[in-house]
């Protein structure tokens, strides 16, 4: 493991892990990313929250987007601001 990685594992909370890593497994990814849909467009804007939560929702490209999202972080934005 890279000090990279090492380091956003430890920053990570309990709960930004077990989401990140619950998220890409197909069906039970789709409910947990339909059931934080309020949360994710609250955080990143109507437009973009939602683009975020559709991306999820998809079983095949939800799976592919949250492995990216594993290492690489959140691929879409948060809004700016608050």
């Amino acid at each position: 493991m890279t000090a990279g990685v090492k380091r956003r594992v430890v920053r990570a909370g309990g709960w930004n892990l077990a989401k990140r890593i619950i998220k890409p497994i197909p069906v039970i990814g789709t409910v947990v990313a339909l059931g934080l849909a309020g949360y994710e467009i609250k955080k990143k804007g109507l437009g973009r929250g939602a683009v975020h939560v559709g991306l999820d929702a998809l079983p095949v490209i939800g799976t592919a987007k949250g492995i990216v999202e594993i290492f690489t972080g959140d691929l879409i934005a948060d809004k700016k601001g608050e």
